[in-house]
């Protein structure tokens, strides 16, 4: 094992911060977008469901097909990192779109109409009001979107993204268990720690979310 560390170790150590940089490049990305459109669907509630749709489908898209689609895109321009980017953005739209939506429709209708009687404008009730509400649900979308792009990355040295999923698919191809474990549990860790940290946030904006009068 120690040699194994001593060949290896710089390798997963480089690999583990291509991981983390396409990941949050990706959820970065992907909450800019999500936020402001889960925002617009609970004003405009036509849009909804199909944009809810839209969304759903492009998470039950395999993801070696997702990114096969996405190779010929001239707008990509054959940038291995911007594809893999692009399709976790695809994989982190569902949860984030979601949980905005389903948590600031959650809110107290008497909370908003006491906002409206205080004179507060909509974007005023947008911003004091319903987004604090709502922060614990959108964040808790964030954190599954989180989890589910540190895996899905995996998959990214496919194209020649990089990432952990570069020593998994060496493994694969060479049959050495040692290097997919070495590519497996980085992954598996970046993910238990993200879910861990994002959700004692979750909890302490639940705890510090504004009370209805």
């Amino acid at each position: 094992m120690n040699a194994f560390l001593q060949r290896y170790g710089s390798q997963i150590a480089e690999l583990t911060v291509e991981h983390i940089w396409l990941t949050g490049w990706a959820i970065g990305i992907a909450t800019i977008i999500s936020v402001p459109l889960g925002i617009l669907l609970t004003r405009n509630r036509r849009l909804a469901k199909p944009v809810l749709a839209i969304v759903n489908t492009l998470q039950t898209i395999p993801s070696l097909a997702m990114l096969g689609f996405l190779l010929p895109l001239p707008i990509l321009g054959g940038r291995a990192a911007r594809i893999a980017i692009t399709a976790l953005v695809a994989y982190a739209l569902l949860p984030i779109v979601r949980n905005t939506y389903a948590g600031i429709r959650g809110v107290d209708p008497t909370v908003i109409e006491v906002a409206k009687a205080l004179g507060m404008t909509s974007m005023q009730r947008q911003t004091r009001v319903e987004l604090p509400l709502a922060a614990g649900v959108i964040l808790a979308g964030l954190r599954t979107a989180t989890v589910t792009c540190v895996g899905i990355a995996t998959i990214a040295a496919a194209v020649g993204a990089g990432g952990l999923g570069d020593l998994i698919f060496r493994g694969v191809a060479s049959l050495d268990n040692r290097l997919v474990l070495a590519g497996a549990i980085p992954a598996a860790l970046l993910a238990l720690a993200a879910d861990a940290l994002l959700g004692l946030l979750e909890s302490r904006l639940r705890v510090a979310a504004p009370k209805p009068a």
